[in-house]
This record gives C-alpha cells, structure tokens and sequence, in this order.
C-alpha cells in the first residue's frame, strides 16, 4: 500500500471555517463536505503545499498560516489503495471582505476537466461532519 504525503487547511475566520462540496458530483454529498486539501509535490514542503493547494482550490489570495495542527495517518481504502500522511494547517485570509458562497475551479496541473467547488463558510463547531477523517484535528482549533 502507498503512503501518500498530503495536507489539509483548516481556514478560519470569524469563528466559522471553510469548507466546500463537489459541485458535478451525480448525487447531492457524493464526495461529502470537505476542506481545501491536496497532495505534496516531490521537494516540497508541506508549508508550501498547502498555501498551493488552498489557493488553487478556494481562489483566495492573502493565505497565510496560522499554525501547525499535527500529523495523522488515513487509510484510504476502499477509495485508494493507500495510506494519507496528512499534514494539518490553521490558515487565515486576509480580505477586508469575503463572499458567503462563491464557485472555485480546481485546475490542477491543468491536465483534464478542472472540478467545480461549490464553497461556503460554516460554523466551526458543525464543522465535525467532514468528509473521510478531514475532521480529525478540528478540536486543536478550540485550544
């Protein structure tokens, strides 16, 4: 089984956090609701990665890390035959003012259909309802 290096962005503002849903996905919560996350390239750090991948992912720029959550491991399967090293990360935003609801477009490396983000903001103490572990160092948030 691999192990995967990837990171996770718990962004926060106003006691709410950011989270979004797969807009094309067949059925309503196919994917379930999810926060910016991504893979680490080869050589990078996963401070970098996940400034990168936050941005793809919610178009926000004036992302800035707030602190180090911790590590967990995630078994992937039955979705990937593999093991998520996963890298967890309080971001902040600074924007004078932000939209409710916007769309985000997930290009990746630019290679097939970028993947349509339905984003909003919730509260962070509904926020436990994350999808596949993405919830599991929300509590760290709280201390």
């Amino acid at each position: 089984m691999d192990r995967l290096l990837k990171v996770m962005a718990y962004i926060v503002r106003e006691d709410r956090l950011l989270v979004f849903t797969h807009a094309d996905d067949a059925t309503p919560f196919e994917s379930g609701l999810q926060v910016p996350a991504g893979s680490v390239r080869p050589g990078e750090l996963p401070e970098d990665a996940v400034l990168r991948e936050a941005q793809e992912e919610t178009d926000l720029d004036g992302l800035h890390i707030e602190r180090f959550l911790g590590v967990t491991e995630y078994d992937a399967r039955p979705y990937a035959d593999a093991t998520y090293v996963r890298f967890f990360f309080q971001l902040s935003v600074d924007a004078p003012e932000l939209p409710e609801r916007w769309t985000g477009w997930e290009r990746g490396d630019g290679k097939g259909e970028p993947i349509r983000f339905e984003l909003f903001w919730t509260p962070l103490r509904k926020a436990h309802v994350l999808a596949a572990g993405q919830s599991a160092l929300l509590g760290r948030l709280f201390d």
